[in-house]
């Protein structure tokens, strides 16, 4: 078995209004009662929008945090969620179900190594 993260890839900007939002919500929650019932759900979460994030590095021998994104951009991972399958076409068809939900792109990204 092999662990992949699904990266829920979202537009920045307003949140949907909960009448959009709550069927959504509500669909995904049926996907992950299936995953764990199939014994593939390992962790799933939303995240903050981008400006709650903090960068922390090395400037020369000094560590500085940055309030703030790593990067600007269009479009955000808005969420994750890590599954547990056995190859990547696995992954896959869980990813086309997150995408019918949402209608976002989903990243599709293996761990290293084995389970």
């Amino acid at each position: 078995m092999k662990l992949y993260v699904l990266n829920i890839i979202q537009p920045v900007g307003e949140i949907p209004p909960p009448e959009v939002l709550e069927p959504v919500m509500a669909e995904l929650a049926e996907v992950r009662r299936d995953l764990e019932r199939q014994e593939c759900w390992v962790f799933g979460r939303g995240l903050e929008q981008p400006e709650a994030s903090t960068v922390v590095c090395m400037r020369g021998d000094e560590v500085i945090a940055t309030d703030g994104p790593w990067t600007e951009g269009k479009e955000f991972i808005g969420g994750i969620t890590v599954v547990k399958v056995v190859d990547l076409d696995a992954a896959l068809k869980v990813a086309a179900r997150f995408t019918q939900v949402t209608g976002l792109p989903i990243e599709v990204r293996p761990f290293q190594g084995e389970v």
